[in-house]
Parts: C-alpha cells; sequence; structure tokens
C-alpha cells in the first residue's frame, strides 16, 4: 500500500497558532492587570518623555492647546502633534503656540516638536459601511507612526483620530515593545455622559488615566478621575 504523505505544516501550524493565541492572551491580561493605570516604577521614569498629542478639529484642538500651555516642556519633550489628514488648520494652530513660547524651555529647544498627520477612521456624514475601510487602513497608519516614534505618553482629548493612536499605543505594551502611558481627558463640554472616543477607551481599558471635568461623570462612570475643570 502506497503511503499517504501528509505535509509537515499541516501538523504543526495548527499548534503554533493555538501557541500564539495563548501567548497574546496571557500577555493581554497581565497588561491589563498590572499595566494599565499602574504608576511606573521609579527605575524606569526618565527625563524626558516622548509625548504624542492628539489634535481634533476646533473645539477639541482649542482645549489640547490650553493643556499642553501648561505642561512641563523641559520633561515632555519632544513632543509630537499628531491631527488628521484633512485637518490642516489644527497643526499650524500647534505650530503658531509652540514658536510663540509654549515650547521654549530648554529641553524643548533641544528636543523639538514635530507634526504629522494620519489618516481618519471616518470623515463627518460618512456612512459606517465604507468607514469599516478607512478605519482599517487609518488603523494600519496609526500602528506605523506610533511603532516609528515608541512614545512614552500619549495625551488626547476626544477626536476620533485618537481611537487608532491609542489601539496601536496600547499593542505596544501588549506586544512588550515598550510601555505606553495613555491619558485621555474628556472635553469640558460633555456634561452628562462621555464622548464615544471616551466610552470606547473606557469600556475597552485603553487609557491609563481617563479625567473628567463634571463630578456627574465621575458618579456615572466610577473607574475615571475627575479633576475639575481644567479649562
Amino acid at each position: 500500500m502506497e503511503a499517504i504523505t501528509v505535509p509537515i505544516w499541516n501538523g504543526w501550524l495548527p499548534l503554533a497558532l493555538a501557541t500564539l493565541f495563548i501567548t497574546l492572551t496571557t500577555r493581554l491580561a497581565v497588561v491589563l492587570l498590572f499595566y494599565v493605570g499602574k504608576p511606573l516604577p521609579p527605575s524606569s521614569i526618565k527625563r524626558h518623555l516622548t509625548t504624542v498629542i492628539v489634535l481634533g478639529s476646533g473645539g477639541h484642538t482649542a482645549e489640547m492647546l490650553n493643556l499642553v500651555a501648561v505642561l512641563n516642556k523641559d520633561r515632555f519633550c519632544p513632543r509630537w502633534y499628531i491631527a488628521a489628514a484633512t485637518d490642516n488648520m489644527s497643526l499650524a494652530r500647534a505650530k503658531v503656540a509652540e514658536e510663540s513660547g509654549m515650547g521654549q524651555a530648554e529641553g524643548s529647544m533641544l528636543q523639538g516638536s514635530k507634526y504629522m498627520q494620519i489618516y481618519r477612521s471616518r470623515e463627518v456624514g460618512q456612512s459606517y459601511l465604507t468607514s469599516i475601510g478607512t478605519t482599517l487602513v487609518a488603523m494600519v497608519h496609526a500602528l506605523w507612526l506610533i511603532f516609528k516614534i515608541r512614545p512614552d505618553v500619549i495625551l488626547c482629548n476626544g477626536p476620533g483620530t485618537c481611537i487608532p493612536l491609542c489601539i496601536a499605543g496600547f499593542c505596544l505594551k501588549v506586544f512588550g515593545v515598550k510601555r505606553v502611558t495613555i491619558f485621555y481627558v474628556e472635553s469640558i463640554a460633555r456634561v452628562r455622559k462621555l464622548s464615544l472616543s471616551g466610552l470606547l477607551l473606557y469600556k475597552l481599558h485603553l487609557a491609563d488615566q481617563l479625567f473628567v471635568q463634571w463630578p456627574q461623570l465621575k458618579q456615572k462612570y466610577p473607574k475615571v478621575q475627575y479633576v475639575g475643570r481644567l479649562m
């Protein structure tokens, strides 16, 4: 009887996939339990923290620039400002703010500020069906940007652009590339409920700290941090 040969990969491929799945699942559980929301050990705290600042359009950018204005510029540098590819005004405003004195601390002058754009997951009025493809493109672009920058901190406050970037930062933790701390500050305009971006980060446990500016939000979402009015 002629022997039937089975390709070797038919045997080890399922085992490899199962091992990969178990490894990633275990790593995800470890990150959620011991890393998200936990302070960095003193030995790992650096003098300069590479910071990604996500800008949205209109009010989001105004609020974010108000927050950046009070940052310790020697500590949070270099600063990478990222906005949607269709949003040129936000990056222009960030450049003006930096050049007018926001980034004139010694460390900031040495490190500089950088400005980049990312594909939007969904344009205003775009159907949810067609947004599936654009979301995938935005996710790939976000992964490339974050793996390139490898930030210590991601600071965002609501625009949909921040979701792919936060997911990419979280992936760096899961893959053991770098521990990225994600800070989300909910807009002052959100009084009774979180924005969609805030809700996603809250439900998926992606943000290390999620700050709100109204006490009723703390009552509705117990895991957020109420800090009062910031701007």
